[in-house]
Formats: C-alpha cells, structure tokens, sequence
C-alpha cells in the first residue's frame, strides 16, 4: 500500500531524545527513534527532520541564568546542532542516508539549509535533520517546524511528544484533561492548548497546513501515525 504521505515534516523535541533521564540523551531511545524514521524512509516517504534542544539547554541552564534573551537563544541553537549530528548519525547507521543542516551558518559541522538544497536532498533520497532552528532568536523550533514544513512543500507535520495528542490540560497534572481527536487551529489557538505555540499555529493556518501530534514512544511507532493507527490528534482548518 502507498504511504499516505509523500513528504513530512517530523518535530522532535529535545526533551524526548533524553527520554527518562533529566537531560542528554538517552541513547536507546536515540537509536529507537533512528530505526523508526530509517523504516518510514524505506517504504518511501520523504523526511524532514526539525529537533528541539531543551535536553541540552536544560543541562546549561546554570550557565545561562542571567544570560540576555539573545545569548540563550544562540546556546539553545547550539543545543539543536548537537541533538541533529546525533540524531543524523543515528539514522546513518541504520541504514538509510541521512543529511545535517544547519540554520546558522557552522560550515564545519553542517551544511547551511536553504529550501533548495534540503528539497534537492530529500529527492535524493536523504532523510534530511534541521538543526538551528530558525537561525534567529526569539522563534521557537516548533515554529520552525511550521516554517521548514512549508519551504520544503511537505504534506503534514507530524508532532512527537511524551503524550498521545492535544489535551485541555497537561495530562500529566490533571489525568481527567479532555483528549481531542481533531482540533482546529483557531480552537488550539483560542483555548491556548499549548503543545505548541502560537506561532507555530498560526502559521500553520495561515498555510493550510495540518499538524499531527502523536506519543514518540507509542508501540507502533511512526509506521503507527502515518498508517492512521496509532491514536494522535490532528490539527487542522475548520469543518
């Protein structure tokens, strides 16, 4: 059967590359993701890959305390470029092509991303991994994620996080919070249902793109989301 997407965009944050420690990475869950995305790119979808960096931000967070807003951007770029070498590296070995890129210019670690080239590599066959974010502070990496999505012409982003969709509430704080199948963007908004934020929304809509978010640790995996299977939430325009 066909994938039911040609080209995505998947959002990994830091914080779940670290999986059950505090900070870092945690290598097993590295490589688990790794062979997630190598077998989604084996069955012939196109991946782009935005990952966050509060696993390693989170460690300097000592180092940063009083540091000005710009500053401790730049650090959390820095952090991102760690995460997108590991995670790259991690997809390599399984099998699969894979390129960094970089949002800021680090010519020595990673090629710095242009739509152009990072589509041209995606045609190539290479799972492509954003580090940098945006390249600028004061934007998050999920409106990165939104951004990226949009300049490569993928069909959906797909949302990795430690639970199972879009809730009212944190349902790690409040386990009776109300679960949404589909939610649109001006209810996300609205309700400031912050698995993302705002931003990262509102540009989603503004371009019509659709969000899915989905638990990076369900048991079927990324083959789970994009075959529908796996229980997630997608954001989209209005019925």
């Amino acid at each position: 059967m066909a994938p039911a997407y040609k080209r995505i965009l998947l959002k990994v944050s830091g914080e779940a590359l670290a999986g059950d420690n505090s900070f870092g990475i945690e290598p097993q869950f590295l490589q688990e993701i790794a062979r997630q995305i190598a077998d989604a790119a084996k069955s012939g979808v196109q991946i782009a890959i935005v990952v966050g960096g509060g696993n390693i931000f989170r460690g300097m967070a000592g180092a940063a305390d009083g540091t000005d807003r710009v500053t401790a951007d730049l650090m959390g770029m820095l952090g991102t470029m760690i995460n997108a070498l590991a995670l790259s590296s991690a997809i390599s070995r399984q099998g699969v092509k894979s390129k960094p890129y970089s949002a800021a210019s680090m010519p020595s670690v990673a090629d710095t991303f242009t739509a152009r080239e990072a589509k041209a590599s995606l045609e190539e066959g290479y799972v492509v991994v954003l580090g940098g974010g945006t390249g600028n502070p004061f934007f998050t990496t999920d409106t990165a994620s939104t951004l990226r999505a949009i300049e490569l012409e993928c069909d959906v982003v797909l949302k990795g996080t430690k639970v199972d969709g879009v809730y009212s509430e944190d349902p790690m704080q409040n386990p009776h919070a109300t679960r949404y199948d589909t939610v649109s963007y001006d209810e996300v908004i609205g309700k400031n249902l912050r698995v993302m934020d705002t931003a990262a929304f509102a540009l989603a809509r503004d371009n019509n793109m659709p969000i899915i978010v989905y638990a990076l640790n369900d048991e079927a995996g990324l083959a789970g989301v994009l075959s529908g299977t796996s229980r997630s939430t997608r954001v989209g325009k209005s019925n």
